[in-house]
């Protein structure tokens, strides 16, 4: 087998003293060790000069870490099993906040216009519609898997094949920088952005374009749940009734605190006269103002995170991603320059771009 000297990743030990500078009496004759080691990715038979935890093949270019060991996950079926009752509990939530808002608000809205009951159909069907494709395909769908290489053997590996590819133990197969292993899914993940138990799956290269696409179709949804519980609620609340106000204390701060006061006790009253329907929208309303405001800071850092070009694990690992439109236009299925189609046109001199006026210095 062919002989390779790889690339050590370990300071190079200090330069021993010469022996004519040693005492006649500390003549000792040194040699310098050579140690062999394999290569997992072509097999190969590297010489490293010194037990390095961490080497890199001079042919295929794979990284190999000798310390690495197996970890095993346990209580692996356990996360799996929370995941998916996540995933159970989220669909019947769906489900609830669908019939119960088409219960609650569309016969008060056929009775004000048919014209209005027939297009907010329209819309609740499109919407609804939307969340739970998007939804179903962000959680059923696998996030993406590394591409498949030929490793183990020299001749079928050629050379740089395995440029800076690991090897998994979890996995017992080639990782590729651009994956990461998750321990809940059990498998690694390409260009993984991170682990989301509400959809029961990992958010990588496969689902990442449908889980955007839910958070969008969520916040949208939110957002018309709100003005649809505000608009029927103002037809079918009962009357605030409250006690007239003595003005004879004048129009200090305690006059406007008896005020408040008043009014937040008429509308609490007026609450416990709600219909079913009336609870049904106070809990819509509620509901969709808390779950809009989490998932839009979300869907902004999001959004955020493809502007830079890269996903939330590389953020946290300090990755370097250049700033550009082009980056969301290209997530959002335009892979293809339009410098193609229009030669003396580019697609950066109309979109802005925020790119650092500093340049970065390269270690």
């Amino acid at each position: 087998m062919t002989s390779l000297i790889s690339e050590s990743f370990e300071v190079a030990p200090k330069a021993t003293p010469v022996m004519a500078d040693l005492p006649k009496e500390h003549f000792i004759a040194s040699v310098m060790e050579d140690y062999d080691v394999t290569c997992w990715g072509c097999g190969l038979h590297l010489l490293l000069p010194s037990h390095a935890p961490v080497f890199k093949c001079g042919w295929c270019g794979a990284l190999t870490n000798q310390n690495a060991g197996k970890r095993e996950c346990k209580y692996f079926w356990l996360r799996r099993l929370r995941d998916r009752c996540f995933v159970c509990i989220l669909l019947m939530f769906m489900l609830f906040v669908i019939c119960g808002g088409v219960w609650a608000a569309f016969p008060v809205l056929f009775s004000i216009s048919y014209f209005h009951g027939i297009f907010h159909s329209i819309i609740t069907f499109i919407l609804s519609v939307t969340t739970v494709y998007t939804f179903s395909s962000a959680s059923f769908a696998c996030a993406g898997t590394p591409p498949c290489v030929v490793w183990g053997s020299y001749p079928a590996v050629g050379k740089g094949a395995l440029e800076n590819y690991t090897f998994c133990q979890l996995c017992s197969k080639p990782k590729s920088p651009r994956s990461h292993h998750c321990r809940s899914c059990g498998m690694c993940i390409l260009d993984m952005d991170h682990h989301c138990p509400f959809i029961g799956n990992c958010v990588g290269a496969a689902n990442h374009r449908h889980f955007i696409a839910l958070l969008i179709s969520v916040v949208t949804s939110t957002f018309y749940i709100f003005i649809m519980t505000m608009y029927v609620g103002w037809h079918i609340w009962p009357s605030i009734t409250y006690e007239p106000f003595d003005h004879s204390y004048g129009y200090g701060s305690d006059f406007a605190m008896r005020a408040i006061r008043e009014i937040i006790y008429g509308l609490l009253k007026s609450v416990m006269l709600l219909s079913p329907r009336g609870l049904v929208l106070v809990y819509l309303f509620v509901s969709s103002v808390s779950l809009g405001i989490g998932l839009s800071i979300l869907l902004w850092q999001q959004l955020c995170f493809i502007y830079e070009g890269k996903t939330y694990l590389n953020h946290l690992n300090d990755g370097v991603g250049e700033k550009d439109c082009q980056n969301l236009v290209q997530f959002f299925g335009c892979p293809y320059s339009f410098s193609i189609y229009l030669p003396h046109c580019s697609l950066s001199r109309f979109l802005p771009s925020f790119r650092k006026k500093t340049q970065r210095h390269k270690k």
